[in-house]
């Protein structure tokens, strides 16, 4: 009996112990990542970037809320927000509060699909069958029926009422310290279709002193259009970094046509016989359904943009 046994029995509590340790610690053991990005023109001054993205937040999510409030005490220069903020319809007052501090400081952001539509249960195997079939969110899938409204514009007039510049499928400029010349280029979200690159196209700003291109989702055909019209870089989100990963191995899938080696963090994009810089944040929080995360931390990233060599 204790050989037949044994090893099922010993197989269900090492998966009962991985998800509990996924679930109960690692989705709240929240991080800060440093990254310097050498993309300035020369003789700027060093510009200190915070974002965040992917909160997917859920009434009740205090330490979340807390660790959020905590990093106005960087006191960046520049908060920039990727989207998918909400995995709740009532979670509206706890963004606003949680990002309360932060928007105290200039800022920007593009919504994800998770601020417009309410998640769904769903089998976690199904990101794996549509990796295969080169099928993702509604570029290839049929059209989401019956799908739960989340209130965006409530999120939108907040972000808006502080002074946050609204990016979707847009362009726009901030004055930062020192009239520093910031311009923004956004898309809404390309894994819902919502994408309209040629309302924005033209490339950088020939007037701001730089320019950064933001999306939440990092699709192909959202980072090869930004590169070949000139963006040095590119800020998005939306994969949670793989938000399952296989230790010394690394994400299994993106959510996204991006390769899994650029899951997350800072990597170059080549399109057009242009190259720029792709950050990729693997977001602090994750759908409601699925509320863990395995060798893959919830973050957000402080980008010190430094002047190039």
């Amino acid at each position: 009996m204790r050989a037949r046994y044994g090893v099922p029995l010993g197989i269900t509590a090492v998966g009962a112990a991985t998800l509990a340790y996924a679930a109960g610690f690692e989705a709240r053991s929240f991080r800060l990542r440093r990254v310097s990005v050498p993309v300035l023109p020369p003789g700027a001054k060093p510009l200190r970037v915070l974002q965040v993205s992917d909160i997917h937040m859920v009434s009740g999510q205090r330490k979340k809320q807390r660790w959020l409030q905590s990093l106005a005490g960087l006191r960046p220069d520049l908060v920039v927000n990727t989207g998918d903020n909400l995995s709740d319809p009532e979670g509206v007052p706890e963004v606003l509060d949680a990002l309360g501090p932060l928007m105290q400081f200039p800022g920007v952001y593009v919504f994800g699909s998770n601020d417009y539509y309410g998640p769904k249960p769903r089998n976690p195997a199904r990101y794996l069958l549509e990796k295969v079939q080169g099928k993702h969110g509604l570029n290839g899938n049929p059209p989401v029926v019956g799908a739960v409204h989340n209130p965006w514009e409530e999120l939108r007039d907040g972000f808006d009422a502080a002074g946050w510049l609204n990016l979707t499928n847009t362009r726009g400029n901030l004055k930062l310290r020192d009239g520093f010349d910031l311009a923004f280029t956004g898309l809404d979200d390309p894994h819902i279709k919502r994408d309209r690159y040629a309302e924005v196209a033209g490339g950088p700003s020939p007037s701001a002193d730089f320019s950064i291109a933001v999306v939440h989702a990092p699709y192909l055909r959202a980072l090869d259009a930004f590169t070949a019209d000139g963006y040095p870089l590119m800020l998005a989100g939306h994969t949670h970094g793989g938000q399952v990963c296989i230790p010394f191995y690394g994400a299994l899938v993106t959510n996204c046509d991006l390769d899994t080696d650029r899951v997350k963090g800072l990597s170059t994009h080549t399109h057009g016989g242009h190259r720029s810089y792709l950050h990729v944040s693997a977001g602090c929080g994750a759908n409601r359904y699925t509320p863990v995360r395995f060798a893959c931390p919830p973050e957000a990233t402080l980008l010190t943009l430094t002047p190039k060599a």
